[in-house]
């Protein structure tokens, strides 16, 4: 079956709880983000799917460019285009069968991306809106209910600073998937123009969180630029360490875990031969350029994945875990490997995960 390896992982776990705060994190149900496995073109969404079924994951994240490319790859009347969502309908419903086949479930699509922010009555907030009105029929298609919805990273000379006016975009954005009963998941990118952190303002019941622990260490604790891998804003390295555990502590604290929708994983390489450019790469930030390709599993990077973790789960949220690996190797350069025993390595790193939690 394909659920055998975490059957196997979650009866191993079942009697190693030391902390009631960690009760049920054997029970975690796990997903992967399909657009975060494979290297090359034959790495095709069907056997993609396999892989990750075949280690034990109960679901994926779709991304929206396996979609599209898949949608290609079977095309017979020319080149599919991101908004021919008729084609991508019709495909997005042979990838749930797919998917069913698989005895995977869809956890969410993503990444809906540069949304918020775009002036009122501009041809980008048209396209914004237009493009979220796409997706959910997508979405209908595939038979998820949650968007995922990362921060934009739009120049704020295009979108301004505005805080109040991106919060409007993003309700106005809910209310449009609350009338199908859909669920907006908002991701802080660590590189992104306004929301490079985990604070949810937005105040809409189906508005919840993605958390991840590489965008939040990635963005609070580390920094691909700098000598030491560290932030360096003119606090000490014991300042940095301090407010990093403050963060967290207020998360597990202060977030409800019916506002966590799903939590990431991913950890990050300090950069080879040296640290990253300040400046940007062909229009991506340093923190975003690092991470597209820098990104492991939890343990063969650098960032404290473990507190951020532990922290979501002390809320005691126990909902969906989602491995969202872009491992190009710490120079950058790519990495070859299999498909399956790739994500059999992540299915083993999450019990090492569990068990660093719980100490």
């Amino acid at each position: 079956m394909p659920d055998s390896r975490y059957e196997a992982f979650r009866l191993s776990m079942a009697t190693t709880s030391t902390s009631s705060n960690m009760d049920g994190l054997d029970k975690i149900p796990l997903s992967y983000a399909s657009v975060s496995i494979g290297y090359k073109d034959e790495h095709t969404l069907p056997k993609k799917l396999g892989a990750i079924a075949a280690a034990g994951f109960q679901a994926i994240e779709l991304g929206f460019p396996d979609l599209l490319a898949f949608a290609n790859q079977q095309s017979k009347s020319g080149e599919v285009k991101a908004d021919d969502y008729d084609i991508l309908c019709d495909t997005a419903q042979e990838v749930k069968k797919l998917c069913a086949d698989n005895g995977l479930k869809i956890l969410i699509l993503q990444p809906f991306s540069n949304f918020e922010g775009w002036p009122l009555d501009s041809d980008e907030r048209k396209d914004a809106f237009a493009r979220a009105d796409g997706w959910l029929r997508i979405m209908e298609a595939c038979g998820t209910d949650m968007l995922q919805v990362g921060s934009s990273d739009t120049p704020a000379d295009k979108i301004g600073t505005d805080r109040a006016r991106f919060v409007k975009d993003l309700q106005e954005l809910a209310d449009m998937l609350a009338k199908k009963k859909f669920r907006v998941a908002y991701e802080n990118w660590c590189w992104s123009t306004h929301a490079p952190t985990w604070e949810d303002k937005v105040n809409r019941k189906n508005f919840g969180l993605c958390l991840d622990t590489f965008q939040s260490a990635g963005y609070e604790w580390g920094d691909p630029t700098t000598q030491s891998g560290l932030v360096e804003d003119g606090r000490s390295r014991e300042e940095v360490e301090k407010d990093w555990h403050a963060s967290c502590d207020r998360l597990a604290k202060t977030v409800p875990k019916e506002k966590i929708f799903f939590l990431q994983i991913s950890d990050a390489y300090r950069t080879k031969p040296g640290p990253l450019s300040k400046q940007d790469y062909d229009g991506l930030r340093s923190r975003g350029f690092w991470s597209h390709a820098y990104r492991p599993l939890p343990f063969e990077g650098y960032l404290p994945v473990v507190d951020f973790a532990k922290a979501v789960s002390q809320t005691g949220f126990r909902g969906w875990w989602s491995y969202e690996i872009f491992d190009a190797g710490a120079d950058g350069e790519g990495k070859e490997y299999d498909l399956e025993e790739f994500a059999k390595k992540a299915m083993e790193c999450q019990r090492k995960l569990v068990e660093a939690c719980q100490k």
